[in-house]
């Protein structure tokens, strides 16, 4: 991730809204990709976790789960909720690790791996050299899930618009509303103005994980609120 989006990242931003939006938000993420898991032994890497606030949801379906974020705020974060319950089976089968540590993970040792809400963080070629780390990492026939992925020329106004629906139908349109408001003057726009974020049309996307050594498809639905991004599933081959 280029530094500017990795430092606000690392930042105490105010993207979500309220307490409501983040805890449905990732709620709702959990949910989705915990339904893809492709057994309970699955060894999974969630890449650029963020927060990750129902990530136990995700654990109940696999053997284990690795979180992974660039902001080692976020990672402290992430291990300091989930040490506090140890206690609980899926919790326990939680691990946070740092991107370095992804590096040197042993070839062919995992079964799934999510890049959820991530590539528009980064350049094409920090992309392709991520997808073929994640095509080593995996077992043969092994799983990679890209997703959110923002399609070029989505006016803002769809991504507002999809946001407002969201809120609509969870009972907190009202913030979301004045959260828009606040965003329109954050560091989050700067720099989505300034530097930009990395937008693939489905043919591109699905050239860049051919090229790593998968073959891949666009899912129906994309993962989390948003119906104008775009999700892919891909096999390692």
């Amino acid at each position: 991730m280029t530094s500017p989006w990795l430092a606000f990242w690392n930042s105490s931003h105010s993207i979500y809204v309220n307490a409501r939006l983040k805890d449905v938000h990732y709620r709702q993420i959990a949910e989705q990709i915990a339904a893809l898991v492709p057994s309970r032994q699955a060894r999974v890497l969630d890449y650029g976790s963020g927060e990750a606030l129902h990530a136990d949801l995700i654990a109940a379906s696999t053997g284990e789960l690795l979180l992974c974020d660039a902001a080692p705020r976020v990672r402290a974060a992430i291990a300091a909720r989930f040490k506090q319950n140890k206690a609980d089976q899926n919790t326990a089968k939680i691990r946070v690790i740092a991107p370095e540590e992804v590096e040197r993970l042993p070839e062919h040792s995992l079964d799934f791996i999510v890049v959820h809400s991530v590539v528009q963080y980064l350049t094409a070629a920090e992309a392709g050299t991520l997808f073929a780390l994640f095509h080593r990492l995996l077992k043969l026939g092994g799983v990679l899930l890209v997703s959110d992925v923002i399609p070029p020329h989505t006016p803002a106004t769809t991504e507002a618009a999809e946001l407002l629906r969201f809120a609509a139908g969870n009972g907190f349109l009202t913030a979301a509303l004045f959260g828009l408001a606040r965003t329109l003057m954050s560091n989050y726009v700067r720099l989505r103005t300034r530097i930009g974020l990395n937008c693939y049309a489905e043919p591109t996307m699905l050239a860049e994980l051919a090229a790593a050594g998968f073959t891949a498809q666009r899912l129906p639905k994309n993962i989390g609120h948003s119906r104008a991004r775009m999700a892919f599933i891909a096999r390692s081959r």
